[in-house]
């Protein structure tokens, strides 16, 4: 019986052919009406402020350190040519020749968990490669190898950044505590910047644990739960997290590059640190 929702140009296929690798009869690239593109594009600005601003500032080698603060992207500082910082994260593993900037040494570990990371994937295939860019829209390309060559199988690596993900979020847990002196290094003392530290790294820990591969190690090969409940609870709270994951992967990148410019601004004079006491 007619529903008045058929075309007639419609083509039914026969019983069968949807394994035969037939498609429906549609003229267009895709049915959808609604604003797709925003989606895509979005990702696409967010994701490129982000790009031209941490560049800038890892390459400035300039305003990292204003006691007791120290930039995320500057922790832990790994070169000799580091501005001392007093009990902070210094560690000269890299001698006098080291050039340039000790930000780039350290920035490979965070930008590769995030780049390899499984949300990401989908934001900046989707934004940038347009593979696909969005649901039910059919991406421009005619060869799929999905993560098999190079570079993408370098994707796999994922688990492994993760790992010096957590030190690195260990380190600027650290960073945080000596947040909590004054410009003379003396205890007991919170400021704006304190603030600033604690919401970053409650988020950047928040996306950390929220990781994919965080969530497999925790509880991923078990099987069964009920001879390990201990485990099982960290999964089921890491598997909470996950649900948010894509959430969390924005917030704890704004609120890294606004912990930067917050110590740019202060190391720089352009901003006095107010002092709660």
């Amino acid at each position: 019986m007619a529903t008045g929702t058929e075309s007639p140009d419609t083509e039914v296929p026969a019983p069968g052919d949807e394994r035969t690798g037939r498609r429906a009869a549609i003229p267009g690239r895709h049915l959808r009406t609604d604003r797709w593109w925003l989606a895509p594009a979005g990702t696409v600005a967010g994701l490129l402020a982000f790009v031209v601003y941490s560049t800038w500032r890892a390459f400035a080698d300039a305003h990292y350190y204003a006691a007791p603060y120290v930039s995320p992207f500057y922790s832990p500082c790994l070169a000799e040519r580091c501005r001392t910082m007093h009990a902070g994260p210094n560690a000269d593993l890299f001698g006098s020749w080291w050039a340039i900037s000790p930000a780039i040494i350290i920035l490979i570990f965070p930008l590769g968990f995030r780049l390899t990371c499984y949300y990401y994937r989908k934001a900046y295939y989707r934004g940038f490669w347009a593979s696909p860019p969005a649901c039910a829209v059919a991406e421009p390309h005619q060869k799929y190898t999905g993560e098999t060559r190079f570079p993408l199988v370098l994707q796999n690596l994922h688990r492994y950044f993760f790992y010096a993900a957590l030190l690195v979020a260990g380190v600027l847990t650290y960073d945080t505590v000596l947040a909590f002196r004054d410009q003379h290094y003396r205890w007991g003392h919170m400021g704006l910047g304190t603030l600033v530290f604690l919401v970053n790294i409650a988020l950047i820990w928040a996306y950390t644990l929220s990781c994919h591969s965080c969530r497999h190690i925790v509880g991923g090969k078990l099987k069964h739960f009920s001879k390990h409940p201990l485990r099982y609870r960290a999964w089921v709270f890491i598997s909470r997290l996950n649900a948010r994951h894509m959430l969390l992967a924005w917030a704890s990148l704004v609120s890294v590059a606004l912990a930067d410019f917050y110590v740019y601004l202060v190391a720089s004079g352009a901003f006095a640190d107010p002092r709660f006491f």
